[in-house]
């Protein structure tokens, strides 16, 4: 086979690629779910319970992103000139650019669940909010410049599979700039 292309690249001809095996909807929902856990999207955008072994994923909540109801503590400025702080359920971030919240992955209306494929291909490869080309860049510590080049078929599985999820209503704040954040640390 590999000859074969060889032979055919060297006389100006391309090679038919081997087609890639279709998936059932089963499988693709099962590579969805693999691909949400191996990348951690949980990590920040399901909230955590503390645990005597330390904070764990609260199952009601999964990938519901930052809860509504939770407030902010103060935040000393001094600490930003060194350090990015989480905060406890690590579905916020604090740093030099404010507050950023993790959104809300569900199904539900609240998170992805009216979301079209391109809004989520482009919020997850370009890094804009909402997925909307006009909209603001996503903020620390979301990873998109990571899943610039990720194969269209696996972005597809994870957002089936983020789709097929339980909705969890939970609409998660807006991003604080840093002086507004200042002001309400007061």
């Amino acid at each position: 086979m590999l000859l074969a292309g060889l032979w055919l690249v060297s006389c100006g001809q391309t090679p038919i690629p081997e087609s890639q095996p279709v998936l059932s909807q089963q499988e693709v929902l099962k590579r969805g779910a693999y691909l949400v856990e191996v990348i951690g999207c949980g990590d920040c955008h399901s909230p955590k319970k503390m645990t005597s072994i330390g904070p764990v994923p609260d199952s009601d909540l999964l990938l519901s992103g930052h809860p509504s109801e939770q407030p902010l503590g103060p935040i000393n400025p001094e600490t930003l000139n060194n350090w990015v702080l989480f905060g406890m359920s690590n579905t916020v971030a604090v740093g030099p650019w404010g507050a950023s919240f993790a959104a809300n992955i569900t199904s539900d209306p609240t998170g992805i669940g009216s979301w079209s494929f391109e809004q989520f291909q482009t919020a997850m490869t370009k890094g804009k909010f909402k997925g909307l080309e006009a909209a603001r860049d996503l903020l620390p510590p979301m990873p998109w410049p990571n899943y610039q080049s990720m194969a269209k078929e696996d972005l597809e599985a994870i957002y089936h599979y983020l789709k097929s999820t339980k909705p969890v209503r939970n609409i998660v704040p807006n991003a604080m700039a840093l002086d507004e954040l200042m002001k309400n640390s007061k």
